[in-house]
C-alpha cells in the first residue's frame, strides 16, 4: 500500500508539473507520441559511456524571447531545461542561418569554408564545400547512429550536397531558408516556386497531409527514438523551422497572447509557445525510451530576433543579420544529467564552432591534424565551471560587403580597409568596421501598438563618415558607448589581428543563379539539378570530336 502510495503521488506530481503538456497531447500537441508518456519506465539494459547527443536549434529565436530572460512569452520547458542545466549567457553565434549552420557541422569559420557572404539562395549552385569534414560524418567513425529533422540550408544543388551524403544516415526536413509550415511550399521569386518537404533524397509528398511542421518534425523525432536500440549510441540533429517567418502558428496557441496588440508579435509568441512544448515532447520521448540518463541535450538559436517579424533582443542593440549583439548573441543552455555544475550559469566565452570538438570528444572520437578547426573543446568549462580556452571569436570578415561609402585604408590606420564589413571579439573587446547593420535598440514597447512601431526604438547618431567602432562588451554589453576615439591603440591592437585571420581565407564562394534550378524543370520539386554524369559526357563528346579532328587532320 505504501508503494501504491508514492507511485501515486508521483504520478500526481509528473502530471502537475507537465499539466499543460498533457492537455496539449490530447488536443493533438506539438509532436505526440502514441501511448502516455508520462510515468513510462526506460528500456533496460546499462546506457554505453558514449553520450546520445541531441542537438537543438531554433530559427530566428531572439536573445529574450524565453522566460529566464524577462520575455512575455511563456516558456516553461526551456525555462525548467535550462535551470537545471547550465544557462550560456556569453554564447555567440552567426547573425544569418547559413553561417551558423555552416560553422556548426564544420567547427569552422565562414571565412575557412567560403561562406563568408550572406546565405546560399535557392537558386545558387552552391552548398557547404565537399571537402569539409561534418560533425554526423566524424561520429560515425566512432559508432553513432546520425539522423537529420528539420531545416538544412546548406545548399543541395548537388545531390552530394544533400543531408545524407553528409554524415546523416536519415534525413526529414526542408533543404531551403523558409517556406509555409503547412504546405511546405516556397517561392523564391515570382514563377520560381516548388516544394520543400524531403525524406532522405527523394520529396516526401506522403507526408503533405497539412501537419504543422513544429509538430511533424516533433513526431518524426519521437518515432525515431522509438525504433532505435537505446544501448547504441545516437546523434540527433533537430533544426526546427520555427521561429523563422512566415509567421503561422495553430489557433489554440494563441490563447495566452490575445492581449499582445502587435499582431507579428502574438503570431510570433504561439509559435514559440508551440516550439516550447515540442521540445517538451522531445525530452519526454527521451525518457520514455530510455535515452535521457545518458544524455547530453544542446539548445541553440541560430541568430537573433527579427523584430520587424515579432523578435525581441532588448536590451541587446541591432538585429537578425548584424553584427551587433543583438544580431550574434544568443540564447542557448546544455541540460544533462552528465553535467557536474547543474543549476549555474557560464559567463565564459562560448561560440558555436565550439561544439564540433566538444561533441566528437565526448563522443571519444578523434579529431585529426590536418583538419584545421576555430573551435575548442567547452566542454569542462561548461560541465566543471573552468576557464574557457576561447579568448577570442572572428564574428566574420564579408569582402564583398563593402557598403561602408567613407571605409578606407586611411581610417584603419593603413592596417584596414574599413569599408569591408568584419567584426571581431578579443577578450573584453569588440570590434566593428564597415556597415554593421541595422542598429537600433529596439524595446518591448515598441511591440504594443497593432502595427510595427518604430518610434519606441532608441537610435544613435554617429558622424557620417564612421566605419570603426569599439566596445568593452563585458563593461557595455548593449553597446552604447563606443570606444574607438579613445583607445586607439586597442582598435589599431584588433586590425592587426582582423588582418592575420585575413590572411588564412580562402576564396568567397558567392555564384549568380542558375536558371535549371527552378523547380518546374524538376517536378515541381526543389532539389538538385546539377548533373555531374551530363558534364562529363558533354566533356568526353567534346574529347572525341577533338580526337576525331585531329587523326583527319593528320590523314590529310
Amino acid at each position: 500500500r505504501m508503494v501504491a502510495a508514492v507511485l501515486a503521488g508521483l504520478s500526481l506530481l509528473s502530471l502537475l508539473t507537465c499539466g499543460y503538456l498533457a492537455w496539449g497531447s490530447r488536443r493533438g500537441g506539438a509532436g505526440e507520441a502514441p501511448g502516455n508518456l508520462l510515468g513510462e519506465e526506460p528500456a533496460a539494459g546499462a546506457p554505453r559511456s558514449q553520450p546520445h547527443i541531441i542537438f537543438i536549434l531554433a530559427d530566428d529565436q531572439g536573445f529574450r524571447d524565453v522566460g529566464y530572460h524577462g520575455s512575455e512569452i511563456r516558456t516553461p520547458t526551456l525555462d525548467k531545461l535550462a535551470a537545471e542545466g547550465v544557462k550560456l549567457e556569453n554564447y555567440y553565434v552567426q547573425p544569418m542561418c547559413t553561417p551558423s549552420r555552416s560553422q556548426l557541422i564544420t567547427g569552422k569559420y565562414q571565412i575557412h569554408t567560403g561562406l563568408q557572404h550572406s546565405i546560399i539562395r535557392p537558386t545558387q549552385p552552391n552548398c557547404l564545400p565537399l571537402d569539409n569534414v561534418t560533425l554526423p560524418q566524424k561520429l560515425k567513425e566512432v559508432g553513432y547512429s546520425t539522423h537529420m529533422v528539420g531545416k538544412w540550408h546548406l545548399g543541395f544543388y548537388r545531390r552530394e550536397c544533400m543531408p545524407t551524403q553528409r554524415g546523416f544516415d536519415s534525413f526529414f526536413g526542408s533543404l531551403l531558408g523558409s517556406g509555409d509550415y503547412y504546405t511546405h511550399f516556397k517561392c523564391d521569386s515570382p514563377g520560381i516556386c516548388g516544394y520543400d518537404l524531403y525524406e532522405n533524397n527523394n520529396a516526401a509528398w506522403d507526408h503533405d497531409n497539412g501537419i504543422y511542421s513544429t509538430q511533424m518534425y516533433t513526431q518524426k523525432v519521437q518515432q525515431i527514438l522509438a525504433s532505435h536500440n537505446p544501448r547504441k549510441p545516437i546523434f540527433l540533429y533537430i533544426a526546427y523551422q520555427a521561429v523563422h517567418s512566415p509567421l503561422q502558428a495553430p489557433g489554440r496557441y494563441f490563447e495566452h497572447y490575445r492581449s499582445i496588440n502587435n499582431i507579428n508579435r502574438r503570431r510570433y509568441a504561439a509559435m514559440l509557445a508551440c516550439l516550447d512544448e515540442a521540445i517538451n515532447n522531445v525530452t519526454l520521448a527521451l525518457r520514455k525510451y530510455g535515452y535521457y540518463e545518458n544524455s547530453v541535450i544542446i539548445y541553440s538559436s541560430d541568430n537573433g530576433g527579427q523584430p520587424m517579424a515579432g523578435g525581441s533582443n532588448w536590451p541587446l542593440r541591432g538585429s537578425k543579420g548584424t553584427y551587433w549583439e543583438g544580431g550574434i548573441r544568443a540564447v542557448g543552455f546544455v541540460h544533462s544529467p552528465l553535467l557536474k555544475n547543474k543549476g549555474s550559469v557560464c559567463k565564459e566565452l562560448v561560440h558555436i564552432t565550439d561544439w564540433f570538438p566538444t561533441l566528437i570528444t565526448l563522443a571519444e572520437g578523434q579529431i585529426n591534424e590536418d583538419i584545421q578547426l576555430d573551435g575548442y573543446d567547452v566542454w569542462e568549462t561548461i560541465s566543471e565551471g573552468r576557464r574557457s580556452p576561447r579568448v577570442d571569436i572572428l564574428h566574420n570578415i564579408d569582402p564583398i560587403y563593402t557598403k561602408a561609402k567613407n571605409g578606407s585604408w586611411a581610417a584603419g590606420y593603413g592596417i584596414w580597409n574599413t569599408a569591408i564589413q568584419s567584426a571581431i571579439r578579443v577578450n573584453h573587446w569588440k570590434l566593428l568596421t564597415g556597415n554593421p547593420g541595422y542598429s537600433d535598440w529596439v524595446p518591448p514597447q515598441a511591440f504594443s501598438n497593432a502595427g510595427p512601431n518604430r518610434w519606441h526604438n532608441e537610435r544613435v547618431s554617429w558622424s557620417a563618415g564612421k566605419t570603426v567602432w569599439l566596445f568593452n562588451i563585458t563593461a557595455d554589453p548593449y553597446e552604447r558607448v563606443d570606444l574607438s576615439a579613445r583607445h586607439p591603440e586597442v582598435v589599431k591592437q584588433l586590425l592587426r589581428r582582423l588582418s592575420q585571420f585575413n590572411k588564412t581565407a580562402v576564396p568567397v564562394r558567392y555564384p549568380p543563379k542558375d536558371p535549371r534550378s527552378n523547380p518546374k524543370l524538376n517536378g515541381g520539386v526543389w532539389g538538385p539539378w546539377f548533373k555531374e554524369d551530363e558534364k562529363k559526357k558533354k566533356s568526353d563528346k567534346s574529347k572525341g570530336t577533338n580526337k576525331q579532328k585531329k587523326t583527319k587532320m593528320k590523314k590529310k
